[in-house]
């Protein structure tokens, strides 16, 4: 997730509200197109293949049925809503499997505006163990709670009309599900929702832990792997450098081994984003491990429900391409004091803002007005200049400058990626969230040299041609989820 600084275009009125990836590259492009040629992880998955394939129809004709099962979270959550619209789209029958109940107020009704907008894709609820023992993030909870409750998905998945040909669930819950549709020889491919980049890491992450190669490391210094880069140590996540065990650790040890064992990975990014890091995940040998096909299918357009929302008419009144939109995601809260100092610097910077604030993981918390947590005081004088309201945006599919501030997780690898391509770009200073809170007066600063700087304004809008040229007919995203499709037609 990288949180976002970003210019918007005063026509567009209407705002993504899905409280999902972190404003910015979550969803942004990444790269790959890649033709489907079928590399097989394991003799295993040679079997299940063979056998579905031979338990079916091969006509060319027959509608491929696809299941999908996202994670908690709406960085997790809205990747899968636009796969299912873009499937459905596309003439396939879908199935979207709901884990219930959701963390957040913004997964259901996400959800809901799903159903609602295609009724021709079939719902079907998880209803999931009681928890246990809670922990203290509740994302991560959840991730556990719909591991522990997986057996439950064989019967589920088997009972399912037409027979499934495909089921795509989250990375994060594969070394759960696996077993599962191994046993019931259903195909099963994985959705990364993350950047390639992040998938590298993702994948080395074991082998790099057994051989404490990250110990002797300073924290400018390259993580490498039989000679291959991976990224900065800076860039890695704490909880995967710490000693001893963490969830997003033990998450990273069983998910990442059990992946080589799909069908294959879906990754919501494209070609000119990200064309080295696919083409490293599609040589097996750099990585140490046979893996599936890697294939980039994004990014994922934004669906009609996400907009619509938010219908700011003061942007109306505003000079094109002088407004930025402020947003740490759907699960950042920042400490009061660096949401002030925040309001501080926007209103200091002297630029126009659509701001979302939020205090809160998550949502269902968030009872304070905004008066009580930015102060009353600086509410008045942030009516002068800005807006405060909820809402996301995607910046890469708008062509919008990205002033990255990662706070946790991915979210470092991203903002290099946004910065090396020339989206946007990070202050590595600021550390991550939580660290240090960062004055007014260097807010401003940063927020007036990006608003400033004009060769990024039009890098930004170039990168906006190549990612909507990727998923248009022809392009080379398109290309490879049609060619996914064409496969599953003939399970």
């Amino acid at each position: 997730m990288v949180h976002v600084v970003a210019s918007i275009h005063r026509k567009e009125t209407t705002y993504h509200v899905n409280k999902h990836q972190p404003a910015g590259l979550y969803t942004c492009p990444d790269s790959s197109s890649f033709s489907y040629t079928g590399r097989i992880s394991s003799t295993k998955t040679r079997r299940r293949r063979f056998n579905h394939r031979r338990m079916s129809s091969s006509s060319d004709r027959k509608l491929a049925h696809v299941a999908l099962l996202p994670s908690a979270g709406m960085g997790h959550l809205t990747p899968f809503l636009r796969l299912a619209a873009s499937l459905t789209l596309q003439n396939v029958n879908v199935t979207f499997i709901t884990p219930h109940p959701t963390v957040s107020l913004a997964e259901s009704q996400a959800l809901s505006q799903l159903f609602a907008s295609f009724p021709q894709i079939k719902h079907q609820q998880f209803h999931l163990l009681p928890l246990d023992n809670p922990l203290e993030d509740p994302f991560f909870e959840h991730f556990r709670l719909i591991k522990e409750s997986s057996h439950l998905l064989s019967p589920l998945l088997s009972a399912l009309s037409p027979p499934l040909s495909v089921f795509i669930t989250d990375m994060s819950l594969v070394s759960a599900v696996i077993p599962i549709t191994e046993a019931i020889s259903l195909p099963n491919y994985v959705l990364f929702t993350s950047s390639a980049k992040m998938l590298t890491l993702f994948l080395s992450y074991p082998t790099l832990a057994e051989s404490k190669a990250m110990d002797e490391l300073d924290e400018m210094d390259v993580v490498k792997i039989r000679g291959l880069e991976l990224v900065p140590k800076s860039l890695i996540p704490p909880p995967l450098l710490k000693k001893g065990n963490n969830i997003l650790k033990t998450c990273f040890l069983e998910d990442s081994e059990k992946v080589a064992e799909s069908s294959g990975i879906l990754v919501n990014t494209f070609e000119s984003f990200e064309q080295e890091s696919l083409r490293t995940l599609n040589d097996c040998q750099l990585l140490l491990k046979r893996l599936p096909s890697v294939v980039a299918i994004g990014p994922l357009p934004p669906c009609d429900f996400e907009k619509g929302q938010l219908q700011l008419t003061w942007l109306h009144d505003q000079p094109a391409g002088s407004v930025m939109y402020v947003s740490f995601g759907s699960r950042t809260a920042l400490s009061r004091e660096q949401v002030r100092e925040l309001g501080e610097g926007l209103v200091r910077s002297g630029r126009r803002f659509v701001w979302v604030v939020k205090d809160k993981k998550v949502d269902t918390e968030d009872n304070e007005g905004l008066e009580e947590v930015i102060g009353d005081e600086l509410m008045e004088r942030v009516k002068e200049k800005g807006f405060v309201v909820r809402g996301w945006l995607s910046a890469a599919w708008h062509g919008v400058r990205i002033l990255a501030w990662p706070q946790h997780g991915d979210q470092k690898v991203n903002a290099d990626i946004v910065e090396r391509i020339g989206l946007g770009t990070w202050v590595k200073s600021w550390g991550w969230g939580q660290e240090t809170v960062v004055n007014r007066a260097e807010i401003a600063e940063k927020i007036r040299e990006i608003m400033g700087n004009e060769s990024l304004r039009i890098q930004a809008l170039g990168i906006k041609e190549e990612a909507r040229k990727a998923v248009g007919a022809g392009g080379s995203s398109n290309k490879g989820l049609s060619e996914l499709i064409n496969i599953w037609r003939k399970f």
